[in-house]
């Protein structure tokens, strides 16, 4: 009991959404209830829409951007005139699979009928099975492991997936790099790493890459690369492979540097947010190249962009963007099954299932995304190289 009541008046203080404090540092809320936004504005079918992620911790800037970009999407829906409304709440996660669980438990007790979420891979394939199993509608905006959606028909994906990133970046070297010689450095107790690892090496060996070396690490070790580096170094790679998030590649640039290595380093999506990790020099990460479905730079967001400085007082990431995109996904489909505000989170699960790999969307993300019965999106991600503190194309 106490603890709906704190929930009730959280809520009332919390309507105005998120806040951001100076220096361009998304401020973390307290674990549990992020926010709610205001009522719907007009009359029409209210959902009840959930979201999870790490809104504290190491990987904050992850689910703060979830849950931010969400906000937008839902505030500008419940604005305007569309017949379908949402009432939004976030749960904080903290970028572990158990406690993913009990968020997800929460938001089922609070009446969620549908989720954009979890955002990271581990949480996403725990929840997944969850999810699975009470059939409850997902689509997930940012977890690209083929593993969160395998077996079930119920849970979806906004980001493409980690084959998809291996294979593309092999591609795009292949046809850019071809001379390159490349090491790679992963995180091998990591299925995000993992997998984008695996897809990689095998499409750079199908292109005739030269792979000169590989070098893991863990979530225990993931604070000194010296080893990694100086053999990279000494087998003469040029270009560095990091299929990693941005802080373990932020501890590689910084002792690149100090070691004088100065090769093209090559990331993921996981990389974006590099260029706002609080007392990393960004001047490191200039040349950084990484494929990614979103860039604030490019004109066509340009509205997105500036409604979300507005807002949050920082510039948004692809995980921001992933959920925008999700949250209009969820409207399209929910649209397009006919579903009404009244149904079980278990009769609209049943009616989304059949009708998703029907739609094409174009967001933020992806143009003409469409998505396979095994919860696949179908898009293509965007080459950009790191230029005066700037994602530009190269």
């Amino acid at each position: 009991m106490k603890k709906k009541l704190f929930a009730l008046m959280m809520t009332l203080v919390m309507v105005a959404g998120l806040t951001a404090c100076g220096g361009g540092k998304e401020e973390s809320p307290a674990p549990g209830n992020a926010e709610q936004p205001s009522a719907p504005s007009a009359e029409g079918a209210v959902f009840k829409l959930g979201t999870i992620g790490p809104l504290t911790g190491d990987a904050a800037i992850y689910g703060q951007a979830v849950a931010n970009g969400a906000k937008i999407a839902v505030d500008e829906i419940n604005a305007s005139d569309s017949a379908v409304k949402f009432e939004l709440q976030s749960e904080d996660d903290i970028n572990d699979g158990e406690t993913s669980i009990n968020a997800y438990n929460n938001l089922m007790d609070w009446g969620m009928q549908v989720m954009v979420g979890p955002t990271t891979t581990g949480p996403s394939v725990a929840v997944a099975a969850q999810a699975g199993s009470d059939r409850t509608f997902m689509l997930t905006p940012s977890a690209s492991s083929a593993d969160v959606t395998a077996g079930k028909d119920n849970v979806f994906q906004v980001c493409f997936t980690d084959p998809n990133q291996g294979v593309s970046s092999a591609d795009y070297m292949a046809e850019n790099m071809a001379d390159a010689k490349i090491a790679v450095i992963y995180r091998n107790d990591d299925s995000y790493s993992q997998g984008i690892r695996d897809t990689f090496v095998a499409e750079a060996g199908a292109k005739g890459l030269d792979v000169v070396y590989e070098g893991t690490f863990t979530n225990d070790t993931a604070t000194d690369f010296s080893v990694q580096l100086t053999a990279a170094q000494a087998a003469g790679a040029n270009t560095v492979f990091m299929p990693i998030y941005y802080q373990p590649a932020s501890v590689i640039l910084t002792q690149a540097a100090a070691m004088n290595y100065a090769p093209t380093f090559f990331g993921v999506d996981g990389m974006d947010g590099i260029l706002t990790l609080e007392g990393f020099d960004t001047s490191l990460a200039e040349g950084l190249m990484l494929l990614t479905p979103f860039s604030a730079t490019l004109e066509e967001n340009k509205s997105f962009v500036e409604a979300y400085e507005a807002q949050f007082g920082v510039t948004p990431n692809q995980f921001a963007a992933d959920a925008y995109d999700g949250v209009y996904i969820m409207k399209a489909a929910l649209e397009a099954a006919g579903c009404t505000s009244d149904m079980s989170s278990t009769d609209i699960c049943e009616a989304l299932v059949p009708v998703m790999p029907t739609l094409t969307y174009s967001g933020l993300t992806g143009k003409d995304m469409t998505w396979s019965v095994n919860g696949e999106v179908s898009k293509a991600p965007t080459a950009f190289v790191i230029k005066d503190g700037l994602y530009v194309t190269p």
